[in-house]
């Protein structure tokens, strides 16, 4: 049965509502001080160069500039594999998707470029899931109306000029080498005054909000050094993760009212995902944590307060075997789909630095260990939407009674003949 979504560890440890909680990006300080922050598609990159299938590498010379010029029109993303609908008896590749949560550039750690850099060489799309504060200046914090609270209240910090300028440039980029750019939402509202309590509309507001931010940010910033963000925005949003994975039942009525494809913030199990209100539930998974008979969300956070209680400082002794145990188990998730029903792994993380920044490390080896497996697909979230809707539908039905840790019955060239 799926894991609550305010359970961490299904067994073996007791913890607190609080270490369901999603954390959010780099430089974030929560109101209680604890930062919170061969068949595919065709034409998949290897080693960051796409494959004469792939969309061009480079956007339209004939950029179309969007509203003050934040943001423009290019043509269709570069480095985009086209999906391939699988032919009887071929087993699915093993999706795996790495996303980030506020997706922001803080000088000194860097980890937006870092993690750009490590998916071009192990030829990776991920998911970037943008928090819109973090391309508002503080000065202009007024302009944020956050839904029943007040304005330009959050409980994330506001980014300096300079880390808003790195997170521009580097979104910018990301999106050219193929990543998915997709919504934290704003000020990350947790617990019983937060989220949770929105109604539709209010969800609505905070969507608008945060696409203006991003749509934006030459008139809130004032910077004119930076060429547009590659993309239109109103296009390219299909899909996002909430705070401390609070809220999504009316997030969700107001997503698909929006056209969204998808959403993120749930926890489930690791089965192949069906559609609730119109969106494709690609929510957080429990998988096994290493060393003990539970499971844990597959998230940094989630991950790192159950090792150390919710510090984000623990002791340098430890580190080494957190940041191993954070490893095996991600890979634990990896070994126990990749070898039964193939369902898709969903790994959400955090730009963060806590603990030394093990989880960081930990999950670079991740990325790297399943690159070397031929079947393996590491992609974004639209990404493995665009292949679940090219699949017959009888097909992914199919896939989805086959339970983790279990063969398909005859194996795959007999199940899906």
């Amino acid at each position: 049965m799926a894991v609550s979504r305010r359970e961490v560890l299904t067994a073996g440890v007791a913890v607190g509502a609080a270490a369901a909680l999603g954390g959010c990006g780099p430089g974030e300080q929560h109101a209680q001080g604890v930062p919170r922050s061969a068949v595919f598609l065709r034409g998949t990159r290897t080693g960051g160069t796409p494959t004469p299938s792939s969309t061009s590498s480079s956007p339209s010379s004939a950029a179309r500039p969007i509203g003050d010029g934040s943001t423009a029109d290019t043509g269709p993303q570069p480095h985009q594999p086209t999906p391939h609908r699988l032919q009887p008896g071929e087993p699915p590749p093993q999706f795996v998707v790495i996303s980030w949560d506020g997706a922001g550039e803080v000088t000194g750690l860097n980890l937006l470029s870092h993690f750009r850099q490590v998916a071009q060489e192990v030829g990776a799309s991920m998911t970037l899931f943008l928090s819109g504060l973090f391309l508002l200046p503080r000065d202009k914090k007024d302009l944020y109306r956050p839904p029943q609270h007040a304005v330009g209240a959050s409980d994330i910090g506001y980014l300096t000029d300079d880390d808003i300028h790195a997170t521009i440039e580097n979104i910018g980029k990301a999106w050219l080498e193929g990543h998915e750019i997709g919504t934290h939402f704003n000020g990350h509202f947790c617990g019983p005054t937060g989220v949770q309590k929105w109604s539709p509309a209010d969800w609505r507001s905070e969507i608008e909000q945060a696409k203006y931010f991003v749509e934006h940010w030459r008139t809130t910033t004032g910077f004119t050094d930076l060429p547009p963000l590659p993309f239109d925005y109103e296009k390219e949003l299909v899909g996002g993760r909430t705070p401390c994975l609070e809220g999504a039942d009316n997030l969700r009525v107001a997503a698909s009212q929006l056209g969204w494809r998808y959403d993120s913030s749930k926890t489930g199990i690791q089965m192949w995902p069906s559609k609730d209100r119109n969106l494709w539930d690609l929510s957080m998974q429990s998988i096994p944590f290493a060393g003990h008979t539970g499971q844990v969300i597959s998230m940094d956070y989630n991950i790192m307060y159950n090792q150390t209680g919710g510090t984000t400082q623990g002791k340098p002794s430890k580190r080494p075997m957190w940041q191993q145990q954070a490893t095996d188990t991600y890979l634990a998730g990896f070994r126990r789909v990749y070898d039964s029903n193939r369902a898709p792994l969903i790994i959400g993380n955090h730009f963060e630095g806590w603990n030394g920044g093990i989880y960081m490390t930990a999950v670079e080896q991740v990325m790297r260990a399943i690159a070397k497996h031929p079947d393996a697909r590491i992609v974004s979230f639209r990404q493995l939407v665009d292949w679940i809707e090219a699949q017959d539908p009888a097909v992914l039905a199919k896939l989805r009674t086959v339970p983790y840790g279990a063969q398909p019955p005859g194996g795959w060239e007999r199940f899906l003949a």
